[in-house]
């Protein structure tokens, strides 16, 4: 196999014509000022879910950090490579970040890895398996629902994983700080790539459709 994907450079054609030309103004105020984006979401890496896409955001209106299944670690320095972390850190302390969204999205592959470890990348891969244990606690307690479908399983899992992100992220020093300041607003989303329903979680952790 040889030469730059054509898909990619087609897509770049209609990127420059569609996109990149009306908006040529604004790219060049971009990379002249820097960025200046409010948001920052931390999303699947799954290509059916981007959130650009899915917020319809122009160029510099959301920083996002896509990792396998929206994971975010707790705060640990431990001299480590945690591009997760490093990520965050730049979000809040260098950008100035005010609001942190956590999507999840149904079908999440990563997701579906967690609730069967033993399968698939998990224990085949050098990498995924020690990313998805992030999860075990959660994805443990999931197991017990044994009266669930698999898919209803999953969803819930999905769900919880979002929750235990948030739990997470506020184990983040400065993060902690600037929302008890009432600098910075942390949430959790799920979205549904079958239906394109949003549902957003409340402060008690339920998702719930928000009126649009």
């Amino acid at each position: 196999m040889s030469g730059f994907p054509a898909l990619l450079l087609e897509g770049y054609k209609t990127f420059m014509a569609q996109r990149f030309a009306p908006e040529q103004s604004r790219y060049k105020t971009l990379a002249d000022k820097g960025q200046q984006p409010t948001t920052m979401i931390i999303a699947c890496c799954d290509s059916r879910a981007a959130p650009e896409t899915i917020f319809d955001a122009g160029p510099g209106e959301l920083f996002v950090l896509r990792n396998v299944a929206n994971l975010v670690p707790p705060f640990q320095p431990d001299g480590g490579q945690h591009g997760t972390s490093a990520a965050i850190e730049f979000a809040v302390n260098a950008l100035g970040i005010r609001n942190i969204v956590i999507m999840g999205h149904g079908r999440c592959g990563g997701i579906r890895a967690a609730l069967d470890p033993h399968a698939g990348p998990i224990a085949q891969g050098d990498f995924i398996g020690k990313w998805m244990s992030l999860l075990a606690p959660v994805s443990d307690v999931v197991s017990r629902y044994t009266l669930l479908t698999d898919n209803e399983r999953q969803t819930m899992l999905e769900r919880f994983s979002i929750r235990n992100s948030i739990a997470n992220i506020r184990t983040f020093p400065y993060v902690k700080s600037l929302e008890a300041e009432g600098k910075l607003g942390v949430y959790g989303a799920w979205f549904d790539i079958s239906s394109g329903e949003l549902w957003v979680m409340d402060s008690d952790g339920d998702f719930r459709r928000p009126e649009v």
